[in-house]
């Protein structure tokens, strides 16, 4: 049996309020977006795709010895964005600030101790951000999005501590994706 999984942060609580301040705001500014339940929201480091079950404990063993090495990472939420433009946008985003390229250099890390299980290389430069919400298909927000991205361009939560790499499990349901803990590993390196 394959299970559909990726690798993320949770994040601490001073992002969390961040993200639901832009769920709160937004949310009714914005038509035709699919919006990500608050409490769903999460950085994803690595997304591993449909793994074999067999794999998960190879895999957590790999990503325990990754985080081993390296250190927690300070992070900021960042501004507001869209993949896709503003015309025709497929995603809404929140960006982030601080440990970026650290945080870059340790994806690596675990892209390269995850590559005897099948898992993908990313080859694009690592741009993390947090996922708010899918622009349904035809969307055309318009001067509401476009008035909301200039409000918050400059928008910033204090610092938080990102500390633990979790692995997920992610369901797909009518009602969007179920995510199942299925194990964590602390940073606790000195990298």
């Amino acid at each position: 049996m394959e299970i559909r999984s990726f690798l993320a942060f949770d994040l601490p609580d001073v992002l969390k309020e961040g993200v639901d301040s832009v769920h709160r705001d937004l949310h009714p500014l914005i038509r035709d977006v699919r919006w990500v339940a608050p409490g769903n929201v999460h950085l994803t480091v690595i997304f591993l795709g449909h793994v074999p079950q067999g794999d998960l404990d190879g895999i957590g063993s790999s990503a325990a010895a990754v985080c081993s090495r390296y250190g927690p990472f300070r992070m900021a939420l960042e501004g507001l964005g869209t993949f896709g433009g503003r015309r025709r946008p497929r995603v809404l985003w929140i960006g982030l600030s601080g440990d970026l390229d650290r945080m870059g250099a340790f994806r690596d890390a675990l892209q390269d101790s995850l590559q005897p299980f099948g898992i993908q290389r990313e080859t694009r430069p690592f741009r993390p951000h947090l996922t708010v919400g899918r622009f349904r298909e035809n969307a055309r927000p318009g001067e509401a999005l476009d008035r909301c991205l200039k409000e918050r361009a400059q928008w910033a939560t204090p610092l938080g501590v990102l500390d633990e790499v979790v692995l997920y499990r992610s369901d797909l349901k009518p009602g969007g994706a179920v995510y199942t803990r299925l194990g964590a590993w602390p940073l606790s390196g000195s990298r």
